[in-house]
């Protein structure tokens, strides 16, 4: 693991919490959108976040990790900056799991939020997956995909037209 964190601290509360710089780095979005694909067992994804800069930095690692997860070859719907209630609604019609990131301002560092949701919209806790991503992680064993055609894709959604409007 290049750069450790305290597992117990920050993987927590429906996936992950900390200061950022200090208790969480972006790295681990990736570690949390691989874990997520893995445990979950999930060829979809849908990812959203509140529109502030790390929490943007945060989600983009996050569909990477996803993406390149063991080999699920997972799709994400990318839905950028989205409120949560929004995210959910979408995962539900996508039969996905979902991942949402926000930032809140703190003086010197900010607190990153992301928070996991099984397939039917429940946020992740020690019963239903979280306890088994944070084990993951401890132990350093972060899936990476098997090979390039394992690899997933990140979808922007809703589609954007070739004259850059929604459809």
């Amino acid at each position: 693991m290049l750069k450790p964190i305290d597992s117990a601290v920050v993987i927590r509360d429906g996936g992950a919490v900390g200061h950022h710089p200090g208790q969480i780095h972006e790295g681990v979005g990736w570690w949390l959108g691989a874990c997520l694909v893995v445990t979950a067992k999930t060829p979809r994804l849908a990812v959203a976040h509140d529109g502030r800069p790390v929490s943007i930095a945060f989600a983009d690692r996050l569909c990477r990790g996803a993406i390149n997860a063991q080999h699920y070859a997972c799709t994400v719907r990318f839905l950028g900056s989205r409120p949560e209630p929004e995210l959910l609604a979408a995962a539900s019609a996508f039969d996905a799991p979902a991942a949402w990131v926000s930032t809140k301002p703190a003086g010197d560092a900010d607190t990153v939020r992301i928070r996991l949701y099984n397939l039917n919209g429940v946020l992740l806790d020690e019963t239903n997956g979280l306890a088994v991503i944070r084990d993951l992680i401890e132990r350093d064993r972060v899936p990476i995909p098997v090979n390039d055609q394992a690899k997933g894709q990140v979808v922007i959604w809703p589609p954007v037209t070739s004259q850059g409007a929604h459809p």
